[in-house]
């Protein structure tokens, strides 16, 4: 994938890309925080896994905990890449839709909406 637009690029199909980058890495954010039993929608959990805090998790899984950090620090790479393309309005509004569908799919599973 490719950041910058082409000139014959309309801008629903570039949000569209993003989009779908996003949740695929999402996705198995999802999937790996369910292995790993972490409620990662949870104020301060995500800070805590990139920290390194197995503490966090409701069983150990070694190999499990460290891809979904690597994810993590991905994601976090990719939305800086998006910011810059999209601008940050639009990547947040991206962002708050992409967690919406996780709450849908996943349910309280992934941690309590913020208050």
């Amino acid at each position: 994938m490719t950041d910058e637009a082409t000139p014959d690029e309309k801008p629903d199909y570039r949000l569209a890309r993003w989009l779908k980058h996003f949740d695929e890495i999402d996705r198995e954010i999802a999937k790996l925080s369910a292995v790993c039993q972490i409620q990662i929608l949870d104020p301060g959990v995500i800070e805590r896994v990139l920290q390194k805090d197995t503490l966090v998790c409701g069983t150990q899984n070694p190999r499990a905990f460290e891809k979904l950090r690597s994810l993590l620090m991905m994601h976090y790479s990719v939305r800086d890449k998006a910011v810059v393309a999209l601008g940050e309005k639009e990547t947040m509004l991206m962002m708050d839709e992409i967690v919406q569908r996780l709450r849908t799919r996943y349910g309280d599973r992934l941690g309590r909406p913020a208050a």
